[in-house]
This record gives structure tokens, sequence and C-alpha cells, in this order.
């Protein structure tokens, strides 16, 4: 009889919400070696960006990630799809067109079988065919739990480039995928999920974020990022402080995966652990009307959305990119403020 092998079992975390704690991240990258400063770099790593940027000197620059994580999902061809569909999204949240991958595989070899880990490679490589890039290689390693993500580099012209700051006094907030993941994938972990919930994770973290690579030549964009462990509240946070200024959302605006079933999963605590560790990080900046809207602003997301700030007057041109795009849809979940104050206000 074939065993049939779930691979959140093997794993203490789960998806984006494995990632460290932004508070603890601050700590660990507060070295007493400072970087010294490379010619060409334009984003590094005290940018707190989605990835590394270098100016190749002819107009156009190099995209450089790496994403990886433990299972989210039971099945493994799933978990090398969702997996690979994030690590790409931090090349798409730059403005940019990824080229070229490599898989990163840590696996329990006594524990799950060879095999197994071969089907998540499986569903890496049917992932970088969609996106139009080749899984060229990449590295393994005998691991208590199973992890995989991908290195990805990516390349487009210098005047595409777009960063988590940049947005201005006036610009509309969008987000392009629903919120709730978090809280779903926990809800099917402990078996309360309800029939009618069951795909919309899944098909949220499966859907490429290649619609950066059009957000990249629109003028009107003034700042772009993707929303992955730290929450909408979190990136958001980080967009605010990177553009030295305040967010006004407004909480009805938001996108929810579940809107009808929220409630029910939040009543059952169905909460991961990464939204207490967020909020712990980033709490103090989000200003709230109601504490109830905490566990969602602060719900770690595996494979979000992106989070766009528009200049107003280049909404119409924005909407109509969308809409050609997959997104007829999107409106706007709130603006950013004249405040220099790099809170986020919730309404």
């Amino acid at each position: 009889m074939k065993t049939s092998y779930k691979l959140t079992q093997y794993s203490h975390g789960a998806g984006c919400g494995c990632k460290i704690s932004p508070a603890v991240l601050d700590s660990i990258l507060a070295g007493k070696i400072a970087q010294h400063p490379f010619p060409g770099l334009l984003v590094g790593n005290e940018e707190r960006d989605d990835a590394a940027v270098l100016d190749l000197g002819d107009g156009t620059v190099l995209i450089s990630t790496t994403d990886f994580f433990m299972p989210v999902v039971d099945d493994a061809f799933d978990f090398g799809r969702i997996a690979s569909v994030n690590a790409l999204s931090d090349i798409y949240a730059m403005g940019g067109t990824p080229i070229l991958a490599i898989a990163i595989l840590g696996w329990p070899i006594e524990k799950i079988p060879a095999e197994v880990a071969s089907r998540v490679l499986d569903g890496a490589r049917e992932v970088c065919t969609m996106a139009g890039i080749p899984l060229a290689g990449g590295h393994s390693i005998d691991t208590p739990e199973p992890i995989f993500g991908l290195s990805v580099n990516g390349r487009m012209p210098i005047t595409h480039l777009r960063r988590n700051g940049g947005a201005k006094p006036g610009d509309f907030l969008f987000l392009t995928k629903g919120l709730g993941i978090g809280v779903l994938t926990t809800a099917q972990k402990k078996g309360l999920l309800r029939a009618e919930d069951a795909q919309l994770a899944m098909d949220s973290m499966l859907r490429l974020n290649d619609f950066g690579t059009l957000l990249g030549s629109l003028p009107a964009v003034h700042a772009l990022t993707d929303i992955t462990g730290f929450g909408l509240g979190g990136h958001l946070c980080e967009m605010m402080a990177a553009s030295n200024a305040t967010a006004h959302l407004k909480f009805s605006n938001l996108p929810l995966l579940s809107p009808k079933s929220l409630g029910y999963y939040l009543k059952e605590n169905c909460i991961p652990g990464g939204t207490a560790r967020n909020y712990q990080s980033f709490g103090h900046l989000l200003q709230v009307d109601d504490p109830s809207v905490i566990p969602v602003l602060c719900d770690p997301q595996t494979s979000g959305g992106l989070l766009i700030a528009v200049d107003k007057e280049g909404i119409p041109g924005f909407l109509e990119t969308a809409q050609k795009a997959g997104y007829p849809s999107l409106y706007p979940i709130g603006e950013v403020g004249p405040e220099i104050s790099l809170r986020v206000v919730v309404r």
C-alpha cells in the first residue's frame, strides 16, 4: 500500500509564517561590521526591500532574491508550486522580469522518501515554465524538516525599478490579493476549514504576481512591494518608513479571501503564531479604532498580493492596465497622508 505523506506534519512552521519576526530580524541584521560600499549596488540589505538590485551599467539592472520556507500544504507538488510562486514574487515586486531560478531544498531523508521531494521539484518546474524561465539547478541538504524555495535572478530597464519607498501624500493604495491566508491555512490544520473555503487560499497562493512587471512601466506607480510573512500591517509599515509617510486604511475596503467565514475562524482561534510575533514587532505603529482588526492586519501571508501606491492623477491608466492584466475590480484600500510619522492609521 502506498503511504501518503502529509508534509505539514513534519514541520513546526508553515509558509511565510516561518519568517523571523521583524523585531528579531532587526537585531540579527544589526551587525558590528559595516557593509563596504559597492559601486552599482542600488538596493542592498539596509533598504529592507524585496530584492537586491545591481546597476549593470547599460541601462538595465540585475535583480536578485531568495525565498524558502517549510510546507504550508500537505501535498508535495503543491508545496513546490506555492514556494516557487512566492519566490518569484520578489522580482515582480521590484517591477522586474525573472530570467533564471535555482532551487533550494532541505529534506529529512530518513523520514520522507526522495520521490516525495522529486514531486516538490516537479511543482517548481511547472511554475518556472509558467513564468518563462528555467529551473537551472540548485542545492540540497539533509535537514530535520522539509524546506523548499528558489533563488531567482531578474532583469529590467533601470527606469522600471520600483521600490517599497517613494509613496507620496495623496497616493492611493491598492492590494491585488485578498487577505486571510494564514487564518485559512491554520483552520485547515485544525480541521475547521469549511468546504466552501477549501480552495481559496490555494488559488491565491498559486497566482503569479507577474502584474508587477507591467507596473514597473507605469510612471504613476510610486511604490511597490508584496505582502508576505509580515502581513499587510508589517509591509505597509515598511513602505511608510521607506517613504517617510503615514498610511490611512479603510478596513471595510480591504479584500478578504473569506469575508463571510473570517469571523468564525477567528472565534475558533485559527490564528497562526506569526500573527502575534508580527504585532509585537510593529503593533506600536498601528493606530486602530477596533482591536478586532489586528489579526487581519498582522496575518502572515504566503505568496500574498502586491501593495501598490499610485498617483491620484494616474489611477485611470493604472486601472485600465490592471483590467487588461486580469484584475478587473481593484479599488483603493486607503491613501497616503501628509503626516511624516511612519504610522498606519486604520478606520
